[in-house]
């Protein structure tokens, strides 16, 4: 026992993690000192990436230059949001309300149904995916905004080549979750080209993060963290073989931040590949283990979930993003799962939250 830390009952092994960085968003400070501070706008920010993009602008600008807005109440505890609004982004009008009093100049969209939601729900993903996105591009043609609308891995499908999947390629997506990613793509780079908006896009990959899950289908390779830590244990609805592209948190809030930061001539396209790494369940699993060497894993296939992975790259090339505004990931699977147990040490009494989002 005097090797291990325990967390409840559960066991873990000490020392054998490294360290959160003393500063993990100290790469974002070079970004600030040569850029304006912007204005922006973050749709759905309470959902899964919007909270941390909110912290990293902070960071770098201060508190004024985020405003922050989703269709539920602000939660209590939610000291880091300073200026929270109800938005509807199926109202035009209310879009555009709040860009002119706020005086916005860039928008971050994050609202959407993510994959395996949607498919409970194809009409409502179809208004919040696609109705939402005309209006954030209506809204940016007219008052001359900055936009990026993420995408995601799911705009691929079962015909695209899956090993190293290239950013141009044949998308033929599954899923209404795809479909409405691809008609986002498309729908903002024909706002570019026609009205001039400067669009910008990056097809995520699963992305490890401290925020509640939202109904992707990687969402077990996060809350197979909370899992351990609660019970020592997790049950995967994917095949111990399934492998999918993923990202750590701090490498995605730095892909946006780049990304909206390059000279807009220096982009050779508006919609990019970005990734970290690939891994099955039982690589995170092995990984886990070397950390808590107890850890069980045992697999309950969903059809519906595994369908999805099926359909979606293994591995993305982003060699165009690293070639034309210097994406460089820092963290790999090794990295992810060292800061993820970090983090549950500095939190030991209160479970992690964590999402991703496809």
């Amino acid at each position: 026992m005097n090797n291990l830390k325990v967390f409840g009952r559960i066991q873990i092994a000490k020392r054998s993690y490294s360290p959160l960085p003393v500063d993990p968003l100290l790469r974002f400070k070079a970004i600030s000192q040569t850029q304006k501070a912007p204005r922006v706008l973050i749709t759905g920010s309470l959902g899964q990436l919007g909270r941390g993009l909110n912290s990293v602008y902070k960071y770098m600008y201060g508190s004024e230059c985020v405003v922050m807005s989703d269709i539920v109440r602000l939660p209590a505890n939610a000291t880091d949001v300073s200026d929270y609004n109800y938005l509807d982004i199926l109202n035009q009008g209310s879009i555009e309300e709040i860009v002119v009093n706020k005086n916005i100049d860039t928008i971050v969209h994050f609202s959407a149904l993510l994959s395996a939601i949607g498919e409970t729900n194809v009409p409502l993903a179809l208004q919040v995916n696609c109705r939402g996105v005309e209006n954030i591009l209506q809204v940016a043609a007219k008052h001359k905004l900055k936009v990026f609308i993420p995408s995601t891995i799911g705009a691929f499908g079962p015909t695209t080549p899956r090993e190293n999947t290239p950013d141009l390629t044949v998308q033929c997506p599954t899923t209404i979750y795809g479909v409405s990613k691809v008609y986002a793509e498309r729908l903002g780079e024909y706002f570019n080209h026609r009205f001039g908006v400067d669009f910008r896009s990056m097809r995520f990959p699963g992305i490890i993060s401290a925020t509640k899950p939202g109904g992707g289908t990687t969402d077990y390779a996060i809350q197979i963290f909370y899992d351990a830590l609660q019970k020592g244990k997790h049950t995967c609805y994917l095949r111990p073989d399934t492998r999918l592209p993923m990202m750590y948190d701090t490498d995605c809030m730095a892909s946006i931040i780049q990304l909206l930061s390059a000279e807009s001539e220096s982009l050779k396209r508006r919609t990019y590949n970005v990734t970290g790494f690939s891994f099955t369940p039982e690589e995170i699993a092995d990984a886990i283990r070397r950390v808590m060497p107890d850890f069980e894993i045992d697999y309950d296939i969903c059809p519906t979930r595994q369908a999805i992975a099926d359909s979606w790259p293994k591995s993305l090339d982003d060699s165009e993003a690293r070639k034309d505004w210097g994406w460089n990931p820092e963290y790999g699977l090794e990295e992810t799962v060292q800061v993820m147990f970090a983090l549950l040490r500095r939190e030991e009494d209160k479970p992690t939250k964590i999402v991703s989002t496809a």
